[in-house]
């Protein structure tokens, strides 16, 4: 993938999207980000285009605003995402229903909307972000999980389908990072009289730990543009400590009776 490649990179105004856009454009890129208030990004390094993800009409139109400026678009970065904690039994349908329209449905939305160009270029590259967590039902984080894991199983599912169009498909899987999802995250409330006042609560404060101390979003950054350089690419490419990495290996090898044990123990169930 040369350096001049059109790169559009969804939920580009902070967190891994812009440290991403910020280190593409370094390295010669030309980077298109999108957010739902751009006005309000200000001395940004990289242009920004107003995209709803949960909005059909306003992916397509900043898709056109890419195109007719650029007239391509070589890479897309499919970035946006929210998190969601809470028991399943406790969680609002509603905000299930809003976590899937941004992880999973958006993202195939916006990919529906640059497959005709990239057809049309014969080339072309769709990263999509998932998450580490996504290949295993963490406690506490079940939609989360099954939001990252649907999009991972979508991503191998369009490699398929895109076989001899020239365009290539991968996922990239961030174990913790230090970024502000924890502060944008829905969080289901620990309640006095709730079955799972104590297992969540400890749950809660391990998970913002990790990101707290996660890896910084320039290494996932630095890890999506050596995945652009590559000539041909994997179904699936993780970043992160070498705990959460190895922990997908497990997954694979363990029986689940130990797995489940491991992760129990981890998250002090």
């Amino acid at each position: 993938m040369g350096s001049q490649a059109v790169v559009f990179i969804t939920g580009a105004s902070s967190g891994i999207g812009k440290a991403t856009a910020i280190l593409l454009a370094e390295k010669g890129f030309t980077v298109v980000g999108t957010s739902r208030n751009p006005d309000r990004c200000k001395d940004f390094s990289f242009p920004l285009v107003q995209m709803e993800l949960t909005n059909p009409e306003s992916i397509q139109n900043a898709v056109n605003q890419v195109t007719e400026k650029h007239g391509r678009i070589d890479v897309l970065i499919n970035n946006a995402g929210v998190g969601i904690s809470g028991p399943l039994e406790e969680l609002p349908i509603e905000a299930v229903k809003n976590l899937f329209d941004t992880n999973l449905y958006g993202p195939i939305e916006v990919i529906k909307c640059v497959l005709p160009h990239m057809r049309h270029q014969n080339t072309g590259r769709i990263v999509n972000i998932t998450s580490i967590a996504g290949y295993s039902g963490l406690p506490f984080r079940s939609m989360y999980s099954a939001s990252k894991s649907a999009l991972d199983r979508a991503t191998e599912s369009l490699r398929l389908e895109m076989k001899g169009s020239g365009i290539q498909c991968c996922t990239i899987a961030p174990g913790a990072v230090a970024t502000n999802i924890a502060q944008g995250r829905f969080h289901a409330p620990v309640l006095e009289n709730s079955p799972y006042k104590a297992t969540y609560g400890k749950s809660l404060e391990v998970m913002n730990t990790h990101v707290d101390h996660g890896v910084s979003t320039r290494i996932v950054a630095e890890k999506i543009h050596k995945v652009l350089c590559k000539r041909n690419v994997k179904t699936h490419y993780t970043v992160g400590s070498w705990l959460q990495r190895f922990s997908v290996h497990l997954k694979s090898v363990l029986p689940q009776r130990w797995y489940e044990y491991m992760l129990a123990k981890f998250y002090n169930l």
